[in-house]
This record gives structure tokens, sequence and C-alpha cells, in this order.
């Protein structure tokens, strides 16, 4: 079936191939299978003589300000929830702990099921109901999964969304709370992506991974689109983004590249894309030059522990047109960036949604960013996804007796106070 009219998208591209395809229903290339990634393509022209900053002024703070970069129908009837437009903060005490000049954080937690995948889902249930579908499915480690499960219930699509055994609780809980049949695959994320893809085709359900879904991808490069309109002239030297499928990074760079062609922004910061040491396929890639190797995976950072990433193409594709970089973190990192962040940033993200602030310090560190630049880390998902992770960060609470002479005691103990000497 043929979406309704969307007037500023003109087609797909082929990121593998090049060719061109009619705007519909079509996740993958039909001649490179599932490879070919495929890209929305608009009529930027038309685009830029309606979106501009004296027409923005006057729409809601949300990411559906910029609708006519959004393959979604006219017609579309739009969430209630609020996504996106979230907030930048400015962190000189953190920016001073990793060692640059000025450091942004914008926090993606803060959207309506605490991450910055409410972004992608909320396009990819819209397109389910536009092409006719009634059930939603997708495969993920757990943000994507509790985006679609919340997005769904808000416009009233069932959804059914597999997990691999991995999954933090508190991510599936929230999957459950939402209404959605979860199911548990006993294997890993590729295991539940290669199942999920197979029911789709099975049982015709619309298939919302962002892997390889095109559509989805517009929905997270919104956060490009906030981050030039936000900072304007002070745009950043960097984006550091944390990286898994590919998705984010990818979208997040041609939101970038589509506001400077419209002339919000005179220049393109540099992507830094921060993989785990434990999930680093895309990374290798990045430095070799070849194709994609799949590899296992083992990290604490669920969210980006994917080991076959299907939109790796789009995502190199983005860092190396912003004359970007890669580098991988390791969990004790990680670790360390959720407390500096939190105690420095007064940020909460889980491991995944801080890995962007360990590998820009490791990156200062080996003078792949200069300490005298600037740079805004990309916070994808709030602390409380992953308590487990939030625990071994954050340490011990303080046990005492209801005696004040005993807390007195232990205080002192721990350089918390200092009693005076008598």
């Amino acid at each position: 079936m043929k979406p309704a009219s969307a007037s500023f998208v003109t087609g797909l591209r082929c990121l593998v191939c090049n060719a061109s395809y009619e705007n519909g229903n079509l996740h993958t290339c039909p001649a490179c299978g599932i490879q070919g990634v495929l890209d929305v393509q608009y009529d930027y022209d038309l685009v830029a003589s309606v979106l501009t900053p004296a027409s923005l002024i006057t729409r809601a703070f949300n990411h559906w300000r910029y609708r006519e970069l959004l393959p979604i129908s006219p017609e579309a009837l739009l969430s209630h929830l609020h996504i996106g437009w979230t907030p930048v903060y400015d962190v000189p005490r953190l920016a001073a702990a990793v060692g640059i000049h000025k450091l942004s954080l914008k926090d993606d937690g803060r959207n309506p099921t605490s991450s910055f995948k409410d972004r992608a889902s909320s396009v990819g249930v819209l397109k389910a109901q536009e092409f006719g579908f009634t059930t939603i499915a997708c495969a993920s480690t757990g943000n994507a999964a509790s985006s679609l499960a919340g997005l769904s219930a808000a416009v009233g699509l069932k959804s059914v969304i597999f997990v691999p055994q991995r999954a933090p609780e508190p991510k599936v809980t929230q999957l459950l709370i939402f209404g959605a049949t979860v199911v548990r695959v006993m294997g890993t994320y590729e295991n539940a992506f290669d199942l999920c893809r197979e029911a789709c085709g099975k049982f015709g359900w619309y298939d919302r991974n962002s892997g390889t879904n095109p559509f989805l991808v517009e929905g997270k490069k919104t956060a490009g689109l906030e981050i030039a309109e936000q900072f304007g002239v002070t745009i950043p030297d960097w984006v550091v983004v944390s990286v898994g499928d590919g998705c984010t990074i990818g979208g997040i760079g041609k939101g970038l590249q589509e506001m400077r062609r419209l002339g919000f922004i005179d220049r393109v910061p540099r992507l830094l894309g921060v993989q785990a040491e434990g999930a680093r396929p895309l990374l290798d890639a990045f430095v070799s030059g070849n194709d994609l190797a799949p590899s296992a995976t083992d990290t604490i950072a669920d969210s980006i522990a994917v080991g076959t990433p299907r939109n790796w193409r789009r995502a190199i594709h983005q860092i190396r047109t912003s004359r970007g970089e890669m580098i991988a973190v390791s969990d004790d990192e990680i670790l360390e960036a959720m407390r500096l962040t939190a105690r420095l940033g007064g940020v909460f993200g889980e491991p995944a949604g801080v890995a962007g602030v360990a590998g820009l310090k490791k990156a200062i560190a080996q003078g792949m960013v200069k300490s005298g630049e600037s740079a805004v880390v990309v916070i994808t998902g709030n602390g409380l996804k992953d308590v487990q992770s939030a625990k071994l960060a954050a340490g011990q609470a303080l046990e005492v007796e209801p005696d004040f002479h005993v807390l007195e005691r232990r205080l002192s103990e721990l350089s918390i106070i200092k009693i005076p000497q008598t």
C-alpha cells in the first residue's frame, strides 16, 4: 500500500547501490537485500521555502516542529506525548573533569519513556497506521522496546517486543506496564532481531526495527535538527554520540547536514562515535576501511551491545563526512562516566547514555579532541533504565545505628566531617 501524500518526500535511495525507489512501505533495497539500507530523500528547495527560522517561532517546542523534514503523512494524527526539544545544559565542572574548554549535555532521558528512542518510535507508529497495520513489532536490547511499547499505547496500536535474554528487568517491566506482548529470546540481540523479522513477515506485523526501517532514522535525526537550532552560531566543535546499530549517530549526522543545507548553521560539527570495548564492530570497520565483520558482545552498556550493526554504512558515512572520529571505552570507564556525569553535571544516565562522556574524556587524553574545543554529548537514556549498573557505579549507602555519636564517628571516618580536637 502506498502512503497518503507526503509532499516533501521525493523517494527512497539505497545506500549500497544508489538505486532510487518511490516512497512507500519498503524497508530495504530489493536488489541488495537486507544490506541495502534505504535513505529517505526530500525536496530541500521546497522544504527551504517553508521551514525557516521565522516559521519556527510560532511552532510548538517538540520534534514535530520539523514536520517538513519527517516522512509522515500530512493527515497523520500526532501522539499527545511530548517528544523531543530536550534540554541542553552547560556543565563547566564536568568540562573541567574531562579536560575540555566547554561542554554541554543534551538530556534525551527526558523523553516520555526516558530515552532517545522515542524520537524513532513516534515516527514508526505513525507509519504503521499510515500503511494500515494494527500491530507493530521490534527487537531491542531495551530502550527501543520500551519506547515502542509506550508510543504504541499512546496511539492505540498493539505491540510485540522481542528482547534478548540479557535485557535489564526495569526495561522489561516498562514494556509490560504499557501492555506490550514481550517475547524474551533465550539468545543474543541478533537472535531476537532475526526472529522478529521472521515473525513480522509471517504474521503481517509492521517492522519497527530501525536498523532496516528507513523511516525510523528520520525520527532520530531530529536530535541533530534540534542541536543546530538550539546552538545556532555557537554550534560546538564536536557532537558526541554512543553507537550500537549506527542509526542514532547516522540520523543525528543527517539532521545536522540538513540544517546546514537549509541555512540554520554555517558548518557541521565533527561527530565522535563511541562504542564499548566489548561491542566495537563498527569502530573496527571504521578503522580498517573494510566491510563490517559481526562480533560477539560483552559490555554492561546493553543499549549499544550490538554485534551485527545493520546501519553501519550510514554511521560511517556521516562520521567521515563530518571529518569525525570513533573510539571505544571499557566498562570501567563507562561506570566512571556515570558517576562524573551525575555528580558534576546533574544528569543521571544509563551506561550507554553516558558512554559518550567516557569516550570524550578518552579522546581528549589521546589528543583526538583538543582541550580548547567545545562539545555536546547526547545522553541517550535515563539511569533508572539499568539500576544494577547504577548500583555498581554509585557505591553503597552508609548504614548506622540510630545514635548520633555513632553517626558522627562514621562521618568522621569517611572524612565527610571533621570533629574538632578537644
